[in-house]
């Protein structure tokens, strides 16, 4: 990116600058008549996401797979997935429609950026809303293409539940993790050293993860990620902490910021951004395409 950052601006200066940014009221149908391809981005983002973790843990966990009886031990099957997924999310990122999009993603993500001003309350109710869906359509596409391989334990539809150490430690895992991705993301998108890193970084912290948290909670960061597994299989064990945790660590992570940056106004709401791609958010880039 060869844009240069925005000088930070005084509390009044930043508020006066959200406000212009804003403009008028945005309604549900201006919504959907201008940003609905962004919508459905979203959703083929984490359907994306879905169906390659689908088919990995699949190839890495069913009992009839050469693949998971070739490579027993748990940790190696787990770094293995994490290095997939890892590289799956960075390849939804740094993708024409991720750029485009932001690649949130993740309701939890653009909860966050809601809450900094950067994306409109409609445009946040439909990603979410398109997060969930696509979720759900990616789990449903491999159920249909695996069937009980990919239903049945220990695929078990990839479902994230709490590990053996119970609900809290689940919940304190969730918060934490989603912490650290979040405060990645607003440290990264905010540096133009770092910035065009981002997608990197955030497809290493989830091979991380992966590796090292998933016997804890499932490693979920996502409440639609989640919920996508969970309907279809019917397993809705402590649900709720993938509905608290990932939100609560992503909103913790935006004061912790401000705190420690010198200049902690916050850009845009992309993780990728490229002025080739228009840009529906309240964006501080001063070359922004169409709207």
């Amino acid at each position: 990116m060869s844009q240069a950052l925005p000088a930070a601006d005084g509390p009044m200066e930043g508020m006066t600058r959200r406000r212009a940014h804003a403009g008028p009221a945005q309604s549900a149908l201006d919504g959907l008549r201008r940003h609905w391809p962004e919508y459905l981005m979203e959703a083929w983002g984490l359907g994306t996401f879905m169906v390659s973790a689908g088919l990995f843990a699949t190839l890495f966990w069913y009992p009839g797979s050469p693949l998971a009886q070739a490579v027993p031990d748990g940790m190696a099957r787990r770094a293995l997935m994490g290095l997939a997924m890892g590289l799956t999310a960075t390849l939804i990122i740094y993708s024409p429609w991720g750029q485009r999009s932001g690649a949130h993603i993740n309701p939890a993500v653009t909860l966050t950026f809601w809450r900094l001003g950067k994306v409109a309350t409609w445009d946040a109710i439909f990603y979410v809303a398109a997060q969930f869906l696509g979720g759900l359509l990616g789990v449903l596409l491999v159920l249909a293409v695996l069937g009980l391989a990919f239903a049945n334990p220990p695929v078990s539809y990839i479902a994230t539940v709490p590990g053996a150490d119970g609900l809290g430690v689940a919940l304190l895992a969730e918060t934490v993790i989603s912490f650290g991705l979040m405060a990645m993301v607003l440290f990264a998108t905010n540096s133009a050293r770092l910035m065009r890193f981002t997608g990197v970084f955030a497809g290493c912290l989830v091979a991380l993860y992966i590796t090292l948290e998933a016997p804890v909670s499932g490693m979920s960061m996502n409440p639609a990620r989640t919920f996508a597994s969970a309907l279809p299989g019917h397993l809705w064990t402590g649900l709720w902490i993938y509905f608290v945790g990932p939100p609560l660590g992503m909103l913790l992570a935006v004061p912790v910021y401000r705190a420690l940056r010198r200049t902690p106004e916050v850009i845009c709401a992309k993780l990728n951004h490229h002025t080739h791609h228009r840009c529906i958010f309240h964006c501080g880039y001063g070359a922004r395409a169409g709207r």
